[in-house]
């Protein structure tokens, strides 16, 4: 879960990496640094906290190579520190390395090389590689223009885990080498200059086009040239791929935070992930897809599989299946999913859930799947992403780039994408009907009713400044909306860092109900007409307890009897999630910014989670 950035061109490095980092900072944000190759070898810049902190280094401005390599950290293996910020070199400074990933055996490979004579001085499992690289190319006694190819292969085929790895040597100052095995890594290629980086948008104001690497290859980089090899060092061709995001989306645009800008930009990432998909007069089309009414009418079990927010996107998605193609569907945590032998074989399908689209844990859950004989469908946001690599069908949310690291609008787009599925799943089942027909209207409905909700920031901004000094928050809700809860208690917690906790209403009774005492906030969500009244007693329970009470609701209930009701526009319930998400993500936003805190890169957490 941390950010690496590469260059090599005739412009200076430094500035380019430095800026690349802080689009990345999402990514990790307790360290950082640079290494570069200058006229008297390897220059190494680095230290512990915001990447701002480079522009303080002494010396850092003065460098002027043109090739170079940079990381941002979220710690893993040792505590935020100078020592422990990469890049790290080995003991003769002839190769300097960023990784992202976790090394699993990097102890067994730290003893082997101490044996040898090696010395360290972090507590990191990425120190090992460097030094790795040199014992295999000081072992290596030939000398043609593979001995550094050879002696990275050979490094990387010892290491057990996830990696994305940058190599530059003080030995080749025209050549970069990189690597990625279950762990984000991109090329951008440019004109007489290229580009490396864990994420698009470090670089996409650089380029637009982009070569995605699978696991285990090797590339080996000049200003000019990009030679790609496969595991046995066999060179091999490759495409590049034109991402159309436009770059100014990765910019703030006038608003104070990314988060605050990606809640405003949900009405358009709707529009665009909807996009021509169907009308009110035609049938759902997914030129991704070609699911058949025989294959689904033989599945017994769809299996919707995520981590966090994706996942209570899935849970939205999971009543819509039911409900259109009654295909039992259940909703599983990657995690879990992925250690407990789930039940799966060639009537199952398995559909995965992920903005990046290099979620560790949702990946390996998506490789197991298949080994079992499941079909296997990945929702993400990132063309290309490994996701999309592994799984047998793709269908894109078209959110553009996410840069806080709380997720807004892709959690929105995913909930809607899974709704669209749902209805053309229906339609080649031949359950077409109003309801669908209703349902349709409703979601072409979405971006100018998102836009509605969005009008009720300045409640939402008053309510949040007479709570935001609580400990302890709790979200209740029935049926969909309890999902809508779960969500927004985790955006709350994700940056707030006030504890929160969410309900089904109905179980206040069993126990919960406990922790309700006077002053207590208590928010609840009331979008289904046929649970709002079941809903409304169970919020009287916690009012009689001297709880203050927030309601989201878009039904005719009697507003005097709570303290503070947000209307949102009517619509259907399988897409409510969308509209009542939208005053809780304001909710979580203001009561942070309130308090202080960094909206965008709330402490310990990373936007792209890429290790177990």
């Amino acid at each position: 879960m941390c950010g690496i950035v590469g260059y090599i061109g005739n412009k200076k490095a430094s500035p380019i990496l430095i800026n690349g980092l802080l689009r990345l900072e999402y990514r990790g944000y307790d360290s950082a640094g640079i290494s570069t190759i200058e006229k008297e070898g390897l220059s190494l810049m680095k230290d512990k906290g915001r990447v701002k902190n480079l522009y303080n280094i002494e010396g850092i401005d003065n460098l002027e190579g043109t090739i170079g390599i940079a990381h941002t950290r979220w710690a893993t293996h040792g505590k935020p520190s100078k020592e422990n910020s990469h890049p790290h070199t080995d003991n003769s400074k002839t190769f300097s390395v960023v990784h992202n990933g976790i090394i699993e055996n990097y102890n067994e490979i730290r003893k082997f090389l101490s044996e040898k004579g090696y010395s360290f001085y972090s507590q990191t499992d990425t120190e090992v590689i460097p030094n790795l690289v040199h014992y295999y190319y000081t072992q290596d006694v030939q000398t043609d223009n593979l001995k550094l190819l050879r002696a990275v292969k050979n490094a990387c085929f010892d290491l057990k885990g996830s990696f994305a790895i940058e190599i530059i040597c003080k030995d080749y100052p025209d050549n970069m080498i990189v690597v990625r095995k279950d762990s984000p890594l991109v090329i951008g290629k440019g004109d007489g200059e290229n580009y490396i980086s864990s994420d698009i948008p470090a670089i996409l104001s650089f380029t637009r086009n982009f070569y995605f690497l699978e696991d285990l290859e090797f590339v080996v980089l000049s200003r000019n040239d990009i030679t790609f090899y496969d595991r046995n060092l066999n060179p091999i061709k490759k495409e590049t791929k034109t991402i159309e995001w436009n770059a100014s989306s990765s910019e703030k645009d006038g608003y104070e935070d990314f988060m605050l800008k990606e809640i405003y930009e949900q009405p358009t990432a709707i529009r665009e992930t909807v996009g021509a998909k169907f009308s009110e007069d035609s049938k759902c089309e997914f030129e991704e897809l070609n699911f058949s009414k025989e294959y689904l009418e033989s599945l017994n079990k769809i299996y919707i599989i995520a981590c966090g927010t994706a996942m209570h996107a899935g849970l939205a998605g999971k009543n819509a299946i039911e409900k259109l193609c009654k295909i039992p569907t259940e909703v599983d945590i990657a995690s879990e999913f992925r250690y407990r032998n789930p039940i799966i074989d060639n009537k199952t399908l398995c559909i995965f859930i992920s903005q990046s689209g290099e979620t560790a844990d949702t990946i390996a859950a998506l490789k197991l799947s298949k080994e079992k004989g499941a079909k296997t469908l990945a929702i993400t946001n990132v063309i290309g992403s490994s996701i999309t690599r592994e799984a047998d069908y793709s269908i894109y949310t078209h959110a553009g780039p996410e840069i806080a690291v709380a997720s807004t609008k892709a959690y929105t787009s995913q909930v809607v994408l899974l709704v669209v599925l749902a209805i053309y799943f229906a339609e080649i089942l031949g359950l077409e009907n109003s309801y669908i027909t209703s349902l349709k209207k409703e979601i072409l409905e979405l971006p100018k009713k998102i836009e509605e909700a969005l009008k009720n920031s300045e409640i939402v901004k008053d309510f949040s400044k007479k709570v935001y000094q609580e400990k302890d928050m709790f979200f209740l809700g029935r049926g969909i909306d309890e999902t809508v809860a779960k969500e927004g208690s985790l955006k709350l917690k994700e940056i707030s860092y006030i504890h929160s906790e969410s309900y089904p209403a109905g179980e206040l009774k069993h126990g919960p109900i406990a922790l309700i005492e006077n002053g207590v906030t208590v928010i609840s969500i009331m979008t289904d007409s046929n649970l709002v009244e079941k809903t409304v007693s169970n919020i009287q329970e916690v009012i009689t307890r001297g709880a203050k009470t927030l309601v989201i609701t878009n039904q005719n209930i009697d507003v005097n009897q709570f303290d503070m009701v947000i209307q949102i526009p009517d619509t259907n319930p399988l897409v409510s999630p969308i509209l009542s998400i939208i005053p809780l993500q304001l909710f979580s936003y203001y009561i942070s910014k309130e308090k202080g805190l960094d909206v965008d890169k709330p402490r310990n957490l990373a936007k792209s989670v890429t290790v177990e």
